[in-house]
């Protein structure tokens, strides 16, 4: 149901000028009717009064309509809606990113990594009321950025994410610890990362199983992706000439990014190409949605501008009715 309220009803007390506008209009019609006596009045008993006469008073009526609602306008008056029922969902994730060399193979265009960058932004946008952080690694782990809510900063500082910012490597288990790390002291009931790798684990102190129990004890779901073609891709290679590419095997340790989602209540997809990416961002999408809270909201529409344009079509009204039917002459 649609209700009527006003943002300033105090206004609407000036509606009482309407009071004395009339006793003034009232007293002055008195007095400036024309008066003559006559001998006797029969001779007018069958004598009706024009329309004219009837409708004498309508510019005033118009004027004293136009000014209420003029006052009506002062008030700001509003449409309001019933209050409704408004669901929010958002949970607390990181993205953890491999920015390894290998990232570079090019079996995903441009490569694996911007591929990565591209679909993990449109990821983002989508989300807009997570609590979303950025872990990279490589040989190490860095905190690119860590849980907001501000995506812009996010999305900024994701797309600064590049080869060659920390030691090569891939340290899984250190990345997916230091994951873990950003989430452990949040009280959200749901707590999820996202890890992203296209190798094996050769690199740093921690398993990857050891990162992954660190998880479930927290419970935090570990969503796994491994990136790359089966069988040969383009990758990046140093030489005395520089960096060449040369067709080398994809080598991801598969079995252990399973064990890493299955222990932790998560999932294991594979992206063999940029549009497999984006359907596995998608599937987590659609599974990760969690009512954090529930509140009453309303709506309001402004009601002066179709009185304004009733009071215009009023004041020309009053306007054409004085200087043609009404017109006086002194």
């Amino acid at each position: 149901m649609n209700n009527v309220e006003f943002l300033h009803p105090g206004y609407l007390w000036l509606l009482l000028i309407i009071i004395p506008l009339i006793v003034f209009y009232v007293l002055k019609s008195s007095k400036a009717q024309a008066t003559f006596k006559l001998a006797s009045t029969n001779a007018f008993k069958n004598t009706k009064p024009g329309w004219k006469v009837r409708l004498r008073h309508l510019p005033f009526v118009l004027r004293t309509i136009t000014i209420a609602l003029i006052i009506i306008i002062i008030a700001r008056p509003q449409s309001v809606n019933s209050w409704e029922e408004s669901e929010t969902q958002g949970i607390d994730m990181v993205m953890a990113l491999d920015v390894s060399g290998s990232m570079l193979a090019q079996d995903l265009k441009p490569n694996r990594l911007e591929a990565a960058k591209n679909v993990a932004a449109e990821f983002i946008t989508e989300r807009k009321n997570d609590n979303i952080g950025l872990v990279t690694f490589a040989g190490e782990s860095f905190t690119q950025c860590p849980l907001t809510t501000d995506h812009a900063i996010l999305l900024n500082l994701l797309n600064a994410v590049d080869f060659g910012v920390i030691e090569d490597g891939t340290a899984i288990g250190l990345g997916l610890a230091n994951s873990v790390n950003r989430l452990k002291e949040n009280e959200s009931k749901s707590k999820v990362v996202i890890l992203l790798t296209d190798g094996t684990n050769n690199s740093g102190q921690i398993a990857p199983l050891t990162a992954a129990d660190l998880a479930q004890s927290y419970g935090i779901r570990v969503y796994t992706i491994g990136v790359g073609t089966k069988g040969m891709a383009p990758t990046p290679v140093q030489t005395p000439f520089g960096i060449r590419y040369q067709n080398m095997e994809v080598s991801i340790d598969e079995e252990t990014l399973r064990n890493i989602a299955s222990i932790t209540g998560g999932k294991y997809f594979r992206a063999e190409n940029t549009e497999g990416l984006r359907e596995i961002y998608h599937e987590i999408d659609a599974m990760e949605k969690y009512l954090i809270s529930t509140q009453n909201v309303t709506r309001r529409q402004e009601l002066f501008v179709p009185i304004g344009f009733v009071v215009l079509l009023l004041i020309l009204l009053e306007l054409l009715l004085k200087r043609t039917v009404f017109r006086s002459i002194p």
